[in-house]
């Protein structure tokens, strides 16, 4: 179906046509609220009470209350129609059984098998995905196993005390959340191996890092699905170039010092890592969507196997979940429509995560990537372009330091911007009176995060100028018992399952990214002309400026001439 067919289809009409009543109704009379939102009067409570059953769900230990969005139960049902003409069940079906749901790239999308169970069974083009997925996941255990049990020797024969994940994008963000966020659950064979991450192309990340480690004692991750992605191997060279201020021998460095996780084995064998060292994932998994592969190899040695195994079960049993839930109480489906209603129909163009538990501080670093490279496009599946709007932009913090950052443009700003707030509601066990104190925040934090998500939907209309609260700014709120590795899995698996059912909607693909290839490209061809191997003569004149600043060293009448090892130098007369 085109994208042209999509805007023709009569169910798509009928929400149209409910979209311009809903950009003028405010929530505050549709939840007949008073006028000051510090008020608790009583009117309406029948009609509140009512919308609040219809406009939320329970699922698993999780609660998704969506009755803060600027719909109402005739608006979802129109929504849950359209879902059906989208033949979205059909799509749900195609994306689990190994269909090449990835047309431009005509591969499947298979991240959910690396979550299925051993004993399961799924053949895609002839072959059964299972065995290869735990096989690979044995590696990994093995791996993991001597790492811990001090058995991976460096050179010397010392013992492995640091492991650094070198990696970008996919393969870095959701290691790095998961690693962070989990920390507290690294068993006792873990608690002595420190887990870094560095990403960034222009080496200060590891530059930092390095200062701080020992060759002898350090192994390296480099996690890349292409093994060819010039920000992970820059810094791998990096890496190699360290560890041969200590150790010559490059093969040597390579087979004790190096781990390589790839769709790629033969270019990590080219690079020089040995096969033993190898974990292998294919090229039906997205980079986005790896980090329950190879790439969490990072996640499991912080963990342990039986911890990313359990950050597995939760996203497989939200992958049931989205299999097997009708759409009406489907979480991911009522994520995602939720989404293409508040982009699509009311024109809001702004989505915040706000996550109460500082733990989670990484996850609108990773939602902005999920969501962003995966539904930030602008023409169909067929590569005709469309008119409507797909994915909103998306930011996010904790939610307490957000209050004290971005909130303002929340409450008072121009822009409507729909909210996602994120909140475990229980976090401390400790019985001491550090423990009480401890657990007086996490009240503190709930309290801000049920606050804030009321002011943003009803405002303050008894105010007035700098005072005045416009309020009717939507939200959903997803409370979940306590952060666990189970739990992490179902959050980042319902935000997965979110993107794709958005994508269907709007007819687009949400697994490949051609959006970042040319810039890779121009970026390859102008560090040509930096290094003198090519010329900038049809380069425009803004980048050709730029060019002989750099050339030069100087801005304006300053040489740049800072040295990372050295103190800044007097500028140059």
């Amino acid at each position: 179906m085109s994208s042209k067919a999509r805007t023709h289809l009569r169910e798509w009409q009928a929400v149209a046509v409910q979209a311009p009543i809903w950009q003028q109704r405010h929530l505050r009379d549709v939840w007949g609220a008073p006028s000051d939102v510090s008020a608790s009067g009583t009117d309406g409570a029948q009609r509140a009470s009512t919308r609040t059953a219809e406009l939320t769900r329970t699922h698993d230990g999780l609660l998704f209350d969506f009755s803060k969005q600027r719909l109402d139960a005739a608006v979802l049902n129109d929504l849950l129609a359209l879902a059906e003409a989208c033949e979205l069940p059909r799509a749900i079906e195609r994306l689990l059984s190994g269909a090449r749901v990835n047309q431009s790239e005509d591969r499947a999308a298979l991240h959910t098998a690396l979550r299925l169970p051993v004993t399961s069974q799924l053949v895609v083009d002839g072959d059964d995905v299972v065995p290869a997925v735990h096989a690979s996941l044995a590696r990994m255990s093995d791996i993991v196993s001597r790492i811990h049990a001090q058995q991976w020797r460096g050179v010397t024969g010392e013992a492995i005390s640091d492991v650094v994940s070198i990696g970008v994008g996919g393969s870095d963000l959701g290691p790095y959340l998961a690693t962070q966020a989990l920390a507290e659950f690294a068993p006792p064979e873990a608690r002595g191996l420190s887990v870094h991450f560095v990403s960034s192309i222009d080496g200060t990340q590891l530059a930092d890092l390095l200062d701080h480690l020992r060759p002898e004692t350090t192994l390296f991750v480099v996690a890349s699905k292409s093994f060819s992605t010039i920000d992970t191997l820059s810094n791998a060279e990096t890496a190699i170039a360290w560890m041969r201020s200590r150790i010559a021998d490059r093969a040597r460095i390579l087979r004790h010092h190096f781990i390589g996780v790839s769709a790629k084995p033969e270019k990590m064998t080219a690079y020089g890592i040995p096969e033993a060292n190898q974990i292998r994932f294919w090229d039906w998994v997205g980079g986005r969507f790896s980090l329950w592969s190879g790439i969490g190899l990072p996640i499991a040695l912080k963990l342990g196997m039986a911890g990313f195994k359990q950050l597995l079960a939760g996203a497989h049993a939200l992958d049931t979940h989205f299999a097997q839930a009708p759409l009406a109480h489907n979480l991911p489906v009522l994520m995602g429509l939720l989404q293409v209603w508040n982009s699509t129909f009311l024109g809001i163009n702004g989505q915040a995560i706000l996550p109460y538990d500082a733990r989670l501080k990484l996850f609108p670093s990773y939602l902005t990537q999920l969501e962003m490279e995966s539904n930030g496009k602008s023409v169909d599946r067929l590569g005709t372009p469309i008119d409507y709007a797909t994915c909103p932009i998306l930011w996010g913090e904790v939610g307490s330091n957000a209050q004290h950052a971005f909130y303002q443009l929340l409450h008072q700003g121009t822009q409507p911007v729909a909210c996602d707030f994120i909140a475990p509601i229980r976090r401390y066990s400790r019985d001491d009176d550090a423990g009480s104190s401890l657990q007086h925040q996490q009240q503190l934090a709930l309290a801000n995060c049920l606050a804030q998500s009321r002011v943003l939907m009803l405002g303050d209309d008894t105010r007035q100028g700098h005072h005045y609260y416009r309020g009717n700014q939507p939200s959903s709120t997803l409370l979940f018992d306590a952060l666990t590795p189970y739990r992490l899995g179902q959050l980042i698996a319902l935000y997965e399952h979110k993107v794709y059912v958005a994508s269907v909607l709007w007819n687009i693909n949400p697994f490949d990214q051609w959006g970042v290839e040319l810039g890779k490209q121009i970026a390859s061809a102008t560090h040509t002309v930096m290094v003198g191997r090519a010329q900038a003569d049809d380069y425009d004149g803004s980048t050709q400026q730029l060019l002989r600043v750099i050339a030069e060293g100087r801005v304006g009448c300053e040489r740049v001439s800072v040295q990372a090892d050295s103190p800044p130098k007097e500028p140059l007369s």
